[in-house]
């Protein structure tokens, strides 16, 4: 009987000592992803939201698409990671994309996307910030920018900062308007 109870005793205790910050939850913000919404450039005054048709976006280096930008749909609002080993991160962005496989679907290596492409480099400085000892350290971007390749058939019209001198600390707001 004693030994039950000193059991139980210990089985109670080690249920509560958990403390908080053990267990880093879903909700629990980390590295955020840059924000960019989109806009129709007609008039501007107005931020009368525009889809981007089947946009496509592809990071620079990367041969395959992140699963939530793979130009299914089309976009008014995207969120791309940005490196956080890095001072700058480069994306080429589709409008209207077409993507041809050279009718060979098993061989990547011909496959092809077209589609009126804009390459957009988001530059920033790097910050590690504690978050807690489960979730560790969420990196957060400052003094972020973001252009636009001058191609001249750019189909981005103006690049819009929500903020002066931007920091992306969450994902939850957006950080740049792109009107076309």
């Amino acid at each position: 009987m004693k030994k039950t109870i000193s059991l139980l005793i210990l089985l109670v205790s080690l249920a509560f000592s958990c403390e908080r910050d053990d267990i880093c939850t879903l909700d629990t913000v980390t590295t955020p992803r840059l924000t960019i919404s989109f806009y129709n450039s007609d008039n501007p005054e107005q931020q009368n939201p525009k889809s981007v048709a089947k946009c496509y976006v592809i990071g620079d280096g990367n041969t395959e698409t992140l699963p939530e930008l793979n130009g299914t749909a089309d976009k008014l609002v995207i969120l791309l990671p940005l490196k956080t080993t890095a001072t700058s991160t480069t994306y080429s962005i589709y409008n209207n994309y077409v993507y041809n496989n050279n009718n060979t679907p098993d061989d990547t290596t011909d496959d092809t996307i077209t589609g009126n492409e804009d390459i957009i480099t988001i530059s920033y400085v790097t910050e590690e910030v504690y978050v807690s000892r489960a979730c560790g350290f969420k990196t957060v971007f400052k003094n972020v920018t973001l252009t636009v390749e001058d191609d001249g058939d750019k189909w981005i019209e103006i690049i819009e900062s929500v903020n002066d001198n931007q920091i992306i600390e969450n994902e939850y707001t957006t950080n740049y308007n792109i009107y076309h």
